[in-house]
């Protein structure tokens, strides 16, 4: 009894003690969990380390003449560490000193609170300790600029326990201008055009920095352990801003006067392949235009432009001649091996030659000659399609280009049939910048270029890759074949259906029409929408510059045929390409109108530029950035400024510029200066973008 009764004593007396531990435990814990949580979480914290990304700086993307069309801006994050040492120290003497200047500085400056109660906001954070106030996100560089010069921020870090976090964001300078081509890279964002092409050059390597996590989870880099990042690299395109400029100005007037629904225009460098400009532009619900699509890669019915691939197809077989005699009627309409075929306008007469019909743009006389040389074998004009590069994608540097759809063609009655169709442009789609390579390959002698839009990588200023002209086909049809195809484009100028808006041209223009009744989509032929075309090159005897031109019209549009709506565009653009790169004359000598804002062309210094626009109350688009120097153009008739790239040891563009501009800009970076003549830079000796060393010569020609 004795013994059972000691041994429940004892039972006992270790059963109130485990509990009396266990209501211990238990208490504490409950005292650390709610009194000392967060210092014993931030000490954790303080034992974090962890290695984390540094960005690389994205490449620019320049435009063939130093401008930059794509390019990464710094924005600054601006935190408060109201527990750094400078502002503890002293029982807080620095922040209680400078506490309220530096919240009237900063109301006077942003102006979204007042002093009060900025200074009131400031000293509940510093009160709660708090080690990562957000103070302001997103600001410019500028901004930034003129946030160090204020009272307390200017101490330093250590005493001002200011935290600047940087980050960028691209920006296009230009805005609208090319949009669509040159793309804008967003993080969470579909990429598109050149950024997206070109995309893991432009971006670089990250980098790596270890960092200790402090109180608040406030991230402190550790010295000595970090990877600097590998900046992206520099994409050099063959985009000229002025003749881009001159496009989409061109297409934007017509565009807007007709109300139509999209339109593209591309200009190509005949000789190289190399694109110059390619504008883009798409109704919106509102009305206006933007850059909402590619429309020079969509694949649609052609229309007439695919008659030049009839006219080297037929003639390519040796059995018809360009003054051949084809009997097209004077009904409008006839029937052609297998189908009724009709012409959009009568023929000016019934019996027309190959040359005229082509001028004269006649379905039923293309399609004639067509089913002549083809009818026994309609495969075989596929195959001349297939020849001529209708059936695959250009090849061009920029992802998203569609591919091409030809009909299928046997030898029987439904072949024919859809070869009949094909010869005039229709039961095929090719892209706008497929159907500009074949006439361009007929401007070039024959020779087919692949077209490109990015000329060089550079890296730091300095060329590490050039993209040369690749000829994609040495000789599409024989030589003479190519003068016979030009005399008939040129006809097509002189007396055919572009003979209207191309009437009193000073130099000479060769091209084709197009004008295909659209069925795609939810469009239906009743509904009388038409894609008008014009395609050529100029000048005809020594082509410089090749181009197209699409735009679909908007339903039972009074214009809509390719020589009415998309010949004039081709017109302007042609003649201030002519007067401004070819013949080097100012603008106004052969302008189709009267001269508008777009002649003119000056550069400087941004803020004397800006001071002179303030002081004559003229309004203007300011795309400068914070870059120092700039150039001023027109853009949808008001003043644009752009700005004009100073790079290390690289040739600036000092064209525009006055004299004591452009010599600054040039001995400041260690060139010896030629001058000729007085006004303003028109030419310089060295290329803009090109390596010097420190004491060449560069001669510059003033003229105006």
């Amino acid at each position: 009894m004795e013994i059972r009764r000691d041994i429940l004593w004892r039972v006992y007396v270790s059963f109130i003690c485990i509990a009396a531990i266990s209501v211990l435990v238990m208490g504490r814990a409950v005292y650390i969990q709610q009194f000392q949580g967060n210092y014993w979480r931030s000490m954790g914290d303080s034992m974090h380390q962890k290695f984390v990304e540094l960005d690389a700086e994205r490449g620019t993307i320049y435009s063939e003449d130093g401008q930059m069309l794509s390019t990464s801006l710094p924005q600054f994050n601006i935190y408060l560490d109201f527990m750094a040492d400078g502002l503890r120290d002293k029982n807080g003497k620095v922040f209680n000193e400078n506490i309220d200047s530096f919240s009237v500085a900063v109301a006077n400056y942003f102006g979204d609170k007042s002093a009060a109660e900025y200074k009131k906001d400031f000293q509940a954070a510093y009160k709660k300790k708090t080690r990562y106030y957000p103070f302001k996100k997103k600001l410019s560089f500028d901004q930034y600029k003129a946030f160090r010069d204020f009272p307390l921020v200017k101490l330093g870090r250590n005493k001002s326990g200011v935290i600047t976090e940087v980050k960028t964001f691209r920006k296009n300078p230009y805005a609208m201008m090319a949009k669509r081509t040159i793309g804008l890279y967003r993080e969470n964002a579909q990429v598109i055009g050149l950024e997206r092409t070109y995309d893991t050059l432009l971006k670089g390597k990250s980098g790596k920095k270890l960092v200790r996590y402090i109180t608040g989870g406030v991230p402190i880099p550790v010295e000595g352990y970090e990877i600097d990042p590998e900046n992206g690299k520099d994409i050099v395109t063959t985009i000229d801003v002025n003749i881009q400029d001159i496009a989409e100005t061109a297409l934007h007037k017509q565009m807007d006067t007709t109300g139509s629904q999209y339109g593209t225009c591309i200009v190509m460098e005949t000789k190289t392949g190399k694109i110059k400009a390619i504008a883009n532009l798409g109704r919106r619900p509102d009305g206006t235009y933007d850059e909402d699509y590619n429309y020079a890669m969509l694949t649609t019915e052609p229309g007439s432009t695919i008659k030049l691939a009839t006219l080297l197809s037929v003639l390519s077989e040796g059995k018809i001649t360009e003054n051949d005699m084809v009997e097209v009627g004077s009904a409008g309409y006839g029937y052609v091996g297998v189908r009724n075929v009709n012409d959009a306008e009568r023929a000016p007469k019934p019996v027309m030659s190959v040359k005229e019909c082509f001028a004269h743009s006649s379905n039923v006389g293309m399609s004639k000659i067509a089913f002549k040389t083809f009818a026994n074998q309609p495969d075989k004009y596929l195959n001349y399609l297939r020849k001529f590069r209708l059936d695959t994608v250009t090849g061009i540097d920029l992802v998203g280009e569609a591919k091409p759809h030809l009909p299928k063609i046997k030898r029987n009655n439904e072949g024919l049939h859809a070869m009949v169709t094909a010869s005039f442009g229709y039961a095929i789609e090719v892209s706008p910048l497929q159907t500009l390579m074949l006439y361009n390959a007929i401007a070039n002698n024959g020779k087919m270029m692949k077209p490109y839009l990015v000329s060089s990588i550079q890296n730091n200023g300095i060329t590490i890759k050039t993209n040369e002209p690749k000829v994609l086909i040495e000789q599409v049809v024989k030589p003479e074949i190519v003068d016979v195809a030009k005399r008939c484009m040129e006809a097509v100028v002189t007396e055919g259906t572009g003979r209207v808006p191309f009437k009193g041209m000073p130099f000479t223009i060769a091209g084709k029409t197009g004008t295909a009744h659209v069925a795609d989509g939810n469009i239906k032929y009743s509904d009388g929408v038409y894609q008008a075309t014009f395609v050529g090159y100029f000048p005809a005897e020594q082509p410089q510059y090749t181009c197209i031109v699409v735009i679909r019209s908007k339903p039972h549009a009074a214009i809509h045929y390719g020589g009415t709506l998309s010949g004039p565009v081709f017109r302007e653009i042609a003649t201030k390409l002519y007067a401004g790169y070819i013949e080097k004359k100012e603008i106004s000598t052969y302008a189709v109108t009267k001269k508008d804002s777009s002649a003119y062309f000056y550069a400087g210094y941004s803020s004397d530029i800006k001071n002179v626009y303030k002081t004559l109350n003229i309004d203007y688009t300011d795309s400068a950035l914070q870059n120092n120097w700039s150039s001023v153009y027109a853009s949808n008739y008001q003043p644009l400024m752009k700005p004009t790239a100073v790079r290390k040891q690289i040739v600036p563009n000092v064209k525009g510029m006055g004299l004591k501009d452009a010599l600054y800009l040039l001995e400041n970076i260690g060139l010896k200066v030629q001058v000729k003549g007085k006004g303003k830079v028109v030419t310089q000796s060295v290329a803009p973008g090109s390596a010097f060393g420190k004491g060449n010569t560069i001669v510059i020609e003033l003229a105006g």
